[in-house]
């Protein structure tokens, strides 16, 4: 393995971060859905996280994020990630499809008010998809994090962090670090620097 070559690698991770940086509709994006999940938090709601493969990792973290503790020692947050259950993941999709495991659970738990962080790179996953309409249904808000043109949920997302790439590892470095953003600042405002 060549030294160069990681050093392209890591230079492409930059490059990705700097266009997001220097992208000030994005970066408002970013601002408002902190905003959002503050409110979301202070009015006693909740906030669920979808992905696949890498993104429900993703997913599980960043719910985990606000369940557990971020920096700060304090009272947890009403957050987790709808893929953690295997027996109903299993059920489900061999019973109904894999297109409807997030749909379905969602329609069990959610409510008007709760936020839905959907995770995809190319923004066409089947299953986040049908969750989003099934969201939309039940007044609950969305947030879709994508690649750069952000798919089918561009069009059906409440709010959309579209990472300015194509390549699913410099997205999925991207989800992580804006959605680290969010955590952090959400944390602040609800309880104190």
């Amino acid at each position: 393995m060549s030294l160069t070559t990681i050093k392209q690698l890591i230079q492409s991770s930059i490059e990705v971060k700097q266009q997001l940086l220097q992208d000030e509709v994005l970066m408002q994006q970013i601002a408002t859905v902190v905003d959002v999940v503050t409110d979301t938090f202070k009015n006693g709601n909740a906030v669920y996280f979808a992905g696949n493969g890498g993104s429900a990792a993703d997913a599980q973290h960043l719910a985990a994020e606000f369940s557990g503790r971020f920096y700060k020692d304090r009272k947890a947050l009403p957050s987790d990630a709808l893929h953690c259950n295997s027996s109903y993941l299993t059920a489900v999709a061999n019973d109904y499809s894999y297109d409807v495991i997030y749909s379905r659970l969602l329609e069990g738990l959610a409510k008007k008010g709760d936020v839905l962080v959907g995770i995809s790179t190319s923004g066409n996953s089947a299953n986040i998809v049908k969750a989003f309409e099934m969201a939309a249904s039940m007044g609950v808000i969305t947030v879709g994090f994508t690649g750069a043109n952000g798919g089918k949920m561009k069009n059906m997302a409440n709010y959309l962090i579209n990472v300015p790439s194509n390549t699913t590892p410099r997205i999925q470095e991207s989800h992580i670090l804006v959605g680290h953003i969010i955590c952090e600042l959400v944390e602040e405002n609800i309880f104190g620097k």
